[in-house]
């Protein structure tokens, strides 16, 4: 029988009684592990807090899972404000099929969702000025079907336009942590993803200036 004084008590007097004391590390661990594990979703720190037992440490055990996995076929990622287990990218292609794909974006579809991921938060104005025709209802409705984009927050400028902002949904298709993390002109260049055209509001393609916003076209066929 195991001797009541061997238990710890609560911290403070006035807890509810009866509450398990915190887990081990190793165990919050796998806590966190077996969440993302069965999310098809990224799940945020704060989500993962609400789940585990009172007074786990969630940053410490992501911490320690993504070290884990570091070197693995499977990495914990984090993607927005969430956090999701993925197939390393190297090992990606061992996960595609052949088939045939029906549902393509148009031209005016990649061009909006290239200068929000470049530029945002931008408004609508601001996008058909970039590409110098008006914007239809259409191209942004599906884009915001697909989850690929949102309204952000309106800007602080006489009427108080809406902006416009990716998704983590467009983040963790694209394998990408943050708009950040977006390729610069020169990475999209050399990987054949500018047609000869280029795209509405970048600079020529004479400039090496890597940072430059730039728009894509096969990277953001669907």
């Amino acid at each position: 029988m195991t001797d009541e004084t061997d238990r710890p008590g609560p911290a403070d007097p006035n807890a509810t009684p009866g509450l398990f004391p915190v887990p081990p590390m190793g165990e919050q661990e796998r806590m966190v592990e077996a969440i993302l594990f069965a999310s098809a979703e990224p799940v945020s720190a704060s989500e993962l807090a609400k789940r585990l037992p009172e007074g786990c440490d969630v940053a410490e055990a992501l911490v320690h899972l993504r070290s884990r996995y570091a070197g693995r076929g499977v990495h914990l990622v984090r993607v927005g404000d969430g956090w999701a287990m993925r197939t390393a990218p190297d090992l990606g292609w061992l996960m595609r099929t052949e088939q045939v794909e029906t549902r393509r974006l148009s031209r005016a579809a990649i061009e909006t969702l290239a200068i929000v991921a470049y530029h945002a938060p931008v408004t609508r104005a601001e996008i058909e000025e970039i590409r110098g025709v008006s914007l239809s209802r259409g191209t942004i409705d599906q884009l915001m079907e697909m989850g690929w984009i949102r309204f952000g927050r309106r800007r602080m400028t006489p009427g108080r336009p809406l902006t416009f902002v990716v998704t983590d949904a467009f983040l963790d298709h694209f394998g990408l942590e943050t708009p950040r993390d977006l390729p610069g002109l020169k990475e999209l260049r050399e990987a054949g993803l500018l047609d000869s055209r280029g795209m509405p509001g970048v600079k020529p393609p004479e400039d090496d200036d890597e940072d430059s916003p730039d728009g894509q076209s096969e990277l953001f066929e669907d």
